[in-house]
């Protein structure tokens, strides 16, 4: 078993998603809109859901449950189990999955390490190399 798999890295930043999420539900609850809440979601949430993971080496399980959370959220919101209506939803007000914006992170991350004038990034960047 790997260190990863051990610390379980999804998880623990599904735990800081959770109190930001019911923190946001818990405030505003029903009494913004739908639009106010997924701008919300999209600003404080799921960047808490990111922090970190694209350091690590997820399976595409790890992913689907990151993913999962999210769709979760929106099925609270929409009151809804449909999931074609939670794509339709997620695709009109430009809520992305976060394995779609962990892809996006983690190309950012190699690029930004490859270019770290640090010795110890160097020095991991020509062994991997």
């Amino acid at each position: 078993m790997s260190d990863l798999e051990f610390l379980n890295v999804p998880w623990t930043t599904q735990k800081g998603y959770y109190r930001s999420a019911n923190a946001i539900f818990g405030k505003v609850g029903r009494i913004a809109s739908d639009e106010v809440v997924l701008q919300l979601l999209n600003s404080k949430c799921i960047p808490v859901l990111l922090y970190g993971l694209e350091a690590c080496p997820l399976l595409i399980s790890d992913l689907a449950s990151v993913d999962f959370v999210i769709v979760r959220f929106l099925m609270k919101l929409f009151n809804t189990n449909n999931m074609d209506i939670i794509n339709n939803c997620r695709q009109y007000s430009d809520v992305k999955l976060p394995s779609t914006l962990w892809s996006d992170h983690v190309r950012r991350f190699e690029k930004n390490f490859a270019e770290c004038d640090n010795i110890f990034c160097k020095i991991s960047v020509s062994v991997l190399s």
